[in-house]
């Protein structure tokens, strides 16, 4: 394999950083203890197309490939993963949801909202008795004919409070079970659709997370995603991509901790030299590098395998699963490497400690994962030799 990026990549890796360095940084720690809400941040991540990275030109989005996209979120969630989480869902969700699964109509009308940034997109799949197991849907969405009827409560929804566009799962014919599930395109400003208070976190602070209410909302037929029944696949189809974020995300709350523990270890002196060269210390450093570097070719593999429009689903699922272990394991390093310094916000790691806790559990938690990845050992045996696939086939 050729794992050297493209001048294009670079680029966009470069763009990422200075972004996050420069912008994101001040002001992250504020923003995350009063959980204020990255308005201006994110409307600048819409200026600079992060947040429509993989949509087609012709919608207005970047066209880039996933091995961009990763980088970019890398470097982003290195700083602050409200706004990275707000660019996943945006990204790996709902545009890429709709662009790939829904009809001209529902790409020309909101893809080019959705890639500027005009307007952001929520993925309402989780309700209070439905996580882990989403064929248990309680929302329901009932054929009146030339509308579905709406009714039902969603819950840990990322940008519920912010954004226009939901993609929501409902159930539409319970006596079918999973295939009796529809995906459907709702505006926010519908009459019935109302937004709970937001969640008091305790990591992505400033990320809006709240419960969504839908009371008779009419949503007409054509805001249906694909056929009748297909919404609980699609919604399948679209986690496994967004598993690629999340690693993505996990990537970086762990590459973020290393920088900083490897410039304070370098800076901080304990017994006449600095504490890196303390074996000690300098062991965690190493162990910090390797199973950081592990992670990132996971990831990479999982987007490169997703642009060859190869089988990338349990890749995915590995990818997110180690990630985010990687990442829990080396903030919780990261504090004891910066000793009582770390435990204060001013040195950003207790912050990325806490923001780590989620990936193991969002978009599919760590148990989970372990639940797809052995099932398709159990099922298909080698793992490592990927078939093209077609993101319509076999779903």
């Amino acid at each position: 394999m050729d794992f050297k990026l493209t001048e294009e990549q670079l680029a966009v890796k470069e763009a990422a950083r200075d972004f996050a360095q420069n912008i994101l940084k001040p002001g992250v720690i504020e923003r995350d203890s009063k959980m204020i809400y990255p308005t201006e941040q994110v409307k600048m991540m819409g200026e600079l197309g992060f947040l429509g990275m993989m949509v087609s030109p012709q919608y207005g989005g970047g066209g880039m490939d996933t091995i961009s996209y990763v980088l970019a979120m890398e470097e982003i969630s290195k700083v602050d993963n409200s706004c990275s989480v707000i660019m996943s869902v945006n990204n790996s969700l709902v545009a890429w949801g709709i662009e790939t699964f829904g009809t001209e109509e529902q790409k020309a009308k909101y893809l080019p909202l959705i890639a500027s940034g005009e307007t952001i997109g929520s993925f309402c799949l989780s309700e209070p008795e439905a996580g882990s197991d989403a064929t248990s849907q309680r929302t329901t969405a009932i054929d009146k004919g030339d509308y579905y009827l709406l009714n039902g409560t969603k819950n840990w929804i990322t940008n519920g409070g912010s954004s226009k566009i939901h993609l929501v799962i409902a159930q539409t014919n319970v006596e079918l079970g999973h295939r009796g599930i529809n995906a459907l395109i709702v505006e926010s400003d519908w009459e019935g659709v109302a937004i709970g208070a937001k969640e008091d976190k305790l990591g992505i602070r400033s990320s809006d997370t709240h419960t969504i209410l839908y009371n008779d909302v009419k949503v007409p037929k054509e805001n249906r995603i694909g056929e009748e029944g297909f919404g609980f696949k699609f919604a399948m189809k679209v986690l496994n991509g967004g598993r690629i974020g999340i690693a993505s995300q996990a990537l970086g709350i762990a590459s973020g901790a290393y920088e900083l523990s490897v410039a304070y270890a370098n800076e901080r002196k304990a017994f006449g030299k600095p504490i890196s060269q303390h074996q000690a210390i300098a062991f965690k450093i190493a162990q910090m590098a390797t199973e950081i570097e592990a992670a990132r070719m996971m990831v990479y593999r999982a987007a490169w395998l997703k642009d060859q429009h190869m089988d990338y689903g349990t890749a995915a699922a590995m990818c997110k699963y180690y990630a985010s272990e990687v990442a829990m394991k080396h903030t919780v390093e990261a504090v004891q490497i910066h000793g009582g310094y770390g435990f204060v916000k001013e040195y950003h790691v207790e912050r990325l400690m806490r923001d780590a806790k989620i990936t193991q559990i969002y978009e599919g938690t760590s148990e989970i994962q372990q639940l797809v990845i052995s099932r398709d050992i159990l099922k298909n045996g080698n793992l490592y030799v990927p078939v093209m696939s077609n993101d319509m086939e076999n779903v």
